[in-house]
């Protein structure tokens, strides 16, 4: 049997026509589509990796997507907010576009928290705090859920923390991009015996998988 771990990122806040900002913990926005997370929802049934469980970060945008992602799935399945899932605070870079983020701290900031989850200056993001509850996540996970599908709904600035459930963050960053898209999946795995969870799937596209 298998204990999983599925993860996936909110769905758009933005439509074509807007500009995007950097949104983060401190900014409640709610989705502009409902596509990508009845995706979640019809990608999961469609593989089998439906969930027992769903924790999503209380903001609009990830309740949403929750809720979006249960609907399609049809199926009774308790759903739960967590805090400890909620996104990062951009601190000075809240609601500014992306052009005026890396006017301020830089291009290799940005680079270096893209790939290595390295916080730019100004930025107020607890990052043992994150760890931990990622490793928290994976003791519930074996403990209170083996054998089971759980799913967390959250955000980019938290979920590129996820990799530390397989204990070995820095290879994996080495090897994938850290930074998942709108309505990505991430699944980890753990089979009887194995001390970590393994990534068994990473930044997963739903819609490339529908018909």
């Amino acid at each position: 049997m298998t204990t999983r771990i599925i993860i996936a990122r909110h769905g758009n806040t933005f439509t074509k026509e807007q500009t995007p900002t950097r949104v983060g913990g401190r900014t409640d926005l709610p989705l502009v589509e409902k596509e990508r997370g009845t995706n979640v929802g019809l990608y999961l049934s469609k593989y089998n990796l439906v969930p027992d469980v769903v924790f999503a970060a209380p903001l609009k945008r990830t309740m949403q997507t929750a809720q979006l992602a249960l609907k399609a799935i049809g199926k009774d399945i308790p759903l739960f907010e967590d805090n400890s899932f909620k996104e990062i605070d951009y601190g000075p870079d809240e609601n500014k576009t992306e052009d005026e983020v890396i006017a301020r701290i830089g291009q290799e900031a940005i680079d270096k928290w893209n790939k290595e989850a390295i916080v730019p200056d100004g930025w107020v993001v607890d990052v043992p705090f994150i760890i931990q509850t990622w490793k928290e996540l994976g003791k519930k996970a074996s403990a209170q859920f083996k054998d089971k599908n759980m799913l967390i709904v959250s955000s980019n600035g938290v979920i590129r923390f996820a990799p530390y459930l397989t204990g070995d963050f820095e290879a994996f960053a080495a090897e994938h991009d850290i930074k998942v898209g709108t309505g990505c999946i991430c699944v980890f795995e753990k089979e009887e015996g194995d001390e970590n969870f393994k990534c068994t799937a990473w930044n997963v596209k739903p819609s490339h998988f529908l018909p």
